[in-house]
């Protein structure tokens, strides 16, 4: 029954943007700030204030606006969405409508490492709403409009989404985008970023779109892909039953993993939008367009085409280190001081990883300079320390003594390998002496015993031992007559 139907999605990710003020009014922004005690006579709309806007907000437009390859629109007017709800003091909320500022982009995903486009038809900014709390009282629902006036820009897709997992992957890569720019902190808990899901089904080969219901207020990938897949499902097996899907706000119940409704869905002509009469229109030139994309920082997608095209890197090497843009920065530092990419990949995705994981701490935490991890490759690239003492050994002291460099540290450790061969041929005479049975059982055949000989010495040596060495001296030793 499902096989017969394709999932359409498409995404409206909502990102609060990281100004110190809102949108409109001098008001502060924190999270966690006591309730509305970050709310202005502006914000809430008394009569004779007038708002003003925070021209950083557009600076920041521009930046997700180009990033997801859009065209900027360079005029700029703000809009009237008339609605009431108990978390809009002014009885609407100021949006853009007519003219959304960024038009006409893209974003690139990949799912099971296939590439795919998804479009995205506008980007427009706006007031955030306050905050309800129906959970706290048991008689009263509690208001919190500290959060009215927090800017915002809207992120609005094509419906070019067929799944669950192309949803998670859109909104990851929204998210990454943003934390690179630096213009939202992406924290999904807080709320600073969310996302609402439109949801059709229609038959396989078909290109009209079916009827569309709205899943409100997702802040959870796991839970954005679960939402989207119970609601394809539900969708299916209403109109299999001879029903009829109609358009409505849905909510996503995370303890039962289904939709449910909530009300039936607005229209645009239901908010009344008209040009808001107290905000001039806003004005972008060429010349800031160029400022902002001057100053952009490398993001994702070049990253990516980077690590793997230029440096050799495997996709999944590439993208565990772009994952985070502090580690992708702290590689590319690295990389100034080695050539050796895939050693510098793998330190990073290997003992840098694990030390954040098992201390829970950040790129920001790490008090090794890359110019020091560099120094540590070297070691292993000249053949002087192996890579087991070099991050079981070498790597913890450095973490403890942070600005000593590698070479000098691993001399004072006494962990540099050894090749003096009056020193290894004492040690393979003293391992094969010990072993009379094993040497015999060797020369009668059982060469596979040669791993068994290199394991005690490379042991008796703490590991020091240079492995070449080691082999071809116990290899002229086993095949002497002695």
């Amino acid at each position: 029954m499902f096989d017969k139907y394709e999932t359409v999605v498409g995404l409206e990710v909502h990102a609060q943007l990281k100004t110190k003020s809102k949108i409109f009014a001098p008001d502060a922004t924190t999270f966690g700030a006591n309730p509305n005690s970050q709310t202005s006579y502006i914000t809430l709309g008394h009569p004779g204030t007038l708002p003003f806007i925070n021209r950083k907000v557009i600076d920041y437009a521009i930046k997700i606006g180009l990033a997801t390859h859009c065209r900027i629109q360079k005029y700029n007017e703000f809009a009237r969405k008339n609605y009431f709800y108990a978390d809009l003091p002014k009885g609407y909320q100021l949006t853009q409508f007519s003219t959304p500022i960024c038009q006409e982009g893209y974003l690139q995903i990949r799912v099971n490492d296939t590439p795919k486009k998804i479009r995205i038809h506008h980007i427009h900014l706006e007031e955030d709403a306050g905050k309800s709390t129906h959970d706290q009282d048991p008689h009263y629902s509690q208001i919190d409009l500290n959060r009215a006036g927090v800017p915002l820009v809207e992120i609005v897709s094509e419906p070019d989404i067929r799944s669950g997992e192309e949803a998670y992957q859109y909104f990851a890569e929204i998210r990454r985008l943003v934390q690179y720019l630096d213009i939202c902190d992406g924290n999904m808990e807080e709320g600073s970023l969310r996302c609402d899901a439109n949801v059709s089904v229609r038959l396989k080969g078909e290109t009209k779109l079916g009827q569309r219901t709205e899943i409100k207020n997702l802040n959870s990938l796991r839970f954005l892909k679960k939402a989207i897949e119970y609601e394809a499902k539900r969708q299916i097996k209403l109109i299999e039953s001879g029903g009829e899907v109609v358009m409505q706000t849905r909510s996503f119940d995370a303890n039962k993993g289904t939709t449910f409704a909530l009300r039936s869905k607005e229209m645009a002509h239901d908010y009344r939008y008209f040009p808001a009469p107290d905000i001039t229109p806003i004005v972008i030139t060429d010349e800031e367009i160029a400022q902002i994309k001057a100053k952009l920082p490398a993001l994702p997608e070049e990253l990516l085409a980077r690590y793997t095209q230029q440096l050799g890197l495997s996709a999944y090497d590439a993208n565990i280190l772009i994952d985070d843009q502090a580690m992708a920065t702290y590689f590319d530092e690295l990389m100034q001081h080695t050539q050796n990419a895939k050693s510098a990949a793998n330190w990073m995705t290997g003992p840098i990883k694990s030390w954040l994981n098992r201390e829970q701490a950040t790129m920001s935490d790490f008090p090794i300079p890359p110019k020091q991890i560099a120094g540590i490759i070297l070691l292993i690239d000249e053949k002087k320390i192996n890579f087991t003492i070099a991050s079981q050994q070498l790597f913890p002291a450095l973490l403890q003594q942070p600005t000593q460099k590698a070479a000098a540290m691993a001399q004072q450790l006494n962990l540099l390998i050894e090749s003096d061969d009056a020193f290894l041929s004492n040690l393979v005479e003293e391992v094969l002496n010990r072993m009379p049975d094993k040497v015999k059982a060797y020369k009668n055949g059982k060469k596979g015993l040669i791993g068994l000989f290199m394991g005690e010495v490379m042991k008796a040596s703490k590991g020091k031992a240079d492995p070449k060495i080691t082999k071809q001296l116990l290899q002229e030793r086993l095949s002497s007559n002695n």
